[in-house]
């Protein structure tokens, strides 16, 4: 369980640091992402975006 706690941990850290080369790629803008400010701090988090990863990563998983 907490093995894919991290693992959750690290994608969003993961899509936090990539966030403007995914927009421009269309990711990140999807219905289910979600950003809001805090303070001066924004958090983003890319919900839809990381399903719709996590499928295309499944299957090319799948073809090798």
């Amino acid at each position: 369980m907490i093995r894919w706690l991290i693992v959750f941990v690290l994608a969003f850290l993961v899509f936090n640091g990539l966030r403007g080369w995914l927009e421009r790629v269309g990711l990140g803008r999807l219905p289910g992402d979600f950003s809001f400010r805090v303070g001066r701090r924004e958090i983003y988090l890319p919900l839809a975006s990381s399903v719709l990863l996590s499928l295309i990563a499944m299957g090319v998983g799948m073809l090798l």
